[in-house]
């Protein structure tokens, strides 16, 4: 049996791994998916996070109480892709390998925060419609805060994606904010820890946000261990692919264990 912990991408929670949790649940293992601080069901709200360190909490606590002799597989999609890399950091000893599903992938070059504006820098370049950015330091710094219109949803993240998964998520996202200021500190990562940790990449070939080539970038940039593709899966695999990202997963997992 693996222990699974999934970590959700900005705007989103836990509940987006429902499909991936089921299938994984029915192999045999177990599966703690989790809410990051004011996301899903988390009580927080966003104005109460003063810190990038206050969003991670409940990921950064799981670690803590986790038995010395338990090794998980950590699994962040998009944005939560910097959050399993902080507890690479600090927890590397219980990581038996993380994944980066179709996720913001940093190296140990530059600081967290690059990772995120090399995603701001093809985004900006497009069409936003609906997408709901705030710039609260002003309009020529980077956006502090994202809301994923329903246009936006439809036509960039979840275009591959049944239309059932759209309408829940409508119901349930939440606003995210993006802590550039915290992500942009040189030593928020090692080599001797988040570097020991073997890393996988999932590279999701239609996702329209982050897309292939900015994936290939950070792969690029920062060597994985392996590369998993999934052909056909949108920014949300876990919709439009479950049962292939599933696969990936448990061969990942037969692999590090």
């Amino acid at each position: 049996m693996t222990h699974f912990v999934l970590v959700h991408g900005i705007c989103h929670g836990a509940w987006c791994w429902y499909r991936v949790i089921a299938h994984l649940k029915s192999a045999g293992h177990l599966v703690t998916p989790l809410d990051l601080g004011a996301s899903g069901i988390n009580s927080k709200q966003l104005n109460q996070l003063s810190s990038y360190s206050d969003y991670v909490q409940p990921l950064m606590e799981f670690m803590a109480d986790l038995p010395e002799e338990e090794k998980v597989i950590l699994a962040g999609h998009s944005f939560g892709g910097i959050a399993i890399s902080l507890a690479m950091e600090k927890f590397p000893s219980k990581i038996a390998a993380a994944v980066y599903v179709t996720g913001f992938m940093p190296n140990l070059e530059s600081t967290p925060a690059t990772a995120i504006l090399e995603f701001f820098k093809s985004v900006l370049a497009e069409p936003l419609l609906d997408l709901q950015l705030s710039h609260d330091n002003g309009p020529e710094k980077p956006p502090t805060t994202c809301f994923l219109g329903p246009n936006y949803a439809v036509a960039k993240v979840y275009q591959n994606s049944p239309k059932e998964d759209l309408e829940l998520a409508q119901t349930v996202l939440r606003q995210g904010k993006w802590f550039i200021p915290d992500l942009s500190k040189d030593s928020l990562l090692t080599k001797e820890n988040f570097g020991s940790v073997h890393r996988v990449y999932v590279v999701c070939n239609e996702d329209l946000i982050i897309k292939e080539e900015l994936q290939k970038w950070y792969i690029e940039h920062n060597p994985t261990q392996d590369v998993k593709v999934i052909a056909g899966a949108d920014h949300m695999p876990m919709f439009s692919k479950p049962q292939e990202l599933c696969q990936a997963l448990q061969e990942i997992a037969q692999k590090y264990e």
